[in-house]
């Protein structure tokens, strides 16, 4: 029996991964100018950003619950498994929907056999648990195995990242214990990670450089097994820093590779441009 994998676009994964490893992407809705768009369908993260710095607060919204319904059943009817990583729940609905949708469709099916996972998880950290589901079932591991090995990548993920406003963030109730962090001095930079699924700020620092060395500090304290495993970065229209980055990580850290995507639309959009965020695992 062939298993599925399923995620949402807020896994900042290039849609040609989805249509090459056959993963059924859930895209958020990005609303820009009256318009809503599908994320990573209709929508590049650079118009985000240039609206972004042109003053404009693009909104979010989550997965439409009837695409769910029209996936799960259509699932449920060709007697496909599936396992779908979901966006954490501290910062969209999206999984709360997922699952009751999957509990009204599974009255019909009762023996449709789809698992949803809380990744707790955003952006290419929660795309890094993706690529790994669909690796090892590449590899001809079966569902329950893929689904602890899943669960375990998202129990020991850290994400380290940096905005350039956490103006964003705030305003989108997507930052908790901000309020000492806004309104900072020119060239401060604030350092944050996810705890729980949620986005927490640890400390400022001044300037770019001080801050790239304080998180190959916090790598070298929080990760193991480099040498075995991939460290993503994901940019909000900032390559230059991600490539910075990227040369230092594997200056300063056997990594066994480093991955590089920009922050999708529906993400971007609270983050604003400029973020760079760093995702490994502490245990592998």
């Amino acid at each position: 029996m062939s298993v599925k994998i399923l995620a949402d676009s807020a896994c900042d994964l290039p849609l040609s991964f989805f249509n090459d490893n056959g993963v059924t992407l859930f895209p958020l809705k990005v609303h820009l100018n009256d318009s809503e768009y599908d994320d990573l369908i209709t929508i590049e993260p650079k118009q985000v950003y240039d609206a972004i710095r042109k003053g404009q607060m693009p909104k979010t919204s989550q997965v439409s619950p009837l695409l769910f319904e029209e996936t799960f059943t259509k699932m449920a009817e060709q007697n496909e498994d599936g396992i779908y990583i979901a966006f954490s729940s501290e910062l969209s609905g999206t999984y709360q929907t997922a699952v009751m949708i999957l509990e009204q469709v599974k009255e019909k099916y009762p023996d449709f056999n789809l698992t949803i996972i809380d990744s707790k998880a955003a952006s290419l950290g929660y795309g890094l648990i993706v690529k790994a589901a669909v690796k090892k079932l590449e590899f001809g591991a079966s569902k329950e195995e893929v689904q602890k090995d899943v669960e375990f990548r998202c129990q020991h993920l850290e994400s380290l990242f940096t905005v350039n406003d956490l103006e964003y963030l705030a305003k989108g109730g997507r930052v908790s214990k901000a309020s000492a962090f806004l309104g900072g001095l020119l060239n401060i930079k604030p350092l944050l990670h996810v705890e729980e699924g949620k986005l927490v700020p640890i400390e400022k620092l001044r300037g770019k450089k001080k801050l790239l060395r304080r998180i190959i500090e916090l790598m070298k304290e929080r990760g193991t097994s480099f040498e075995n495993q991939i460290v993503g970065i994901s940019h909000a229209d900032d390559e230059e820093t991600a490539l910075e980055m990227k040369s230092l990580i594997l200056d300063e850290l056997n990594v066994k590779e480093v991955y590089i995507t920009s922050i999708g639309s529906a993400i971007g959009s609270h983050t604003g441009p400029g973020t760079i965020a760093i995702f490994f695992q502490n245990r592998i």
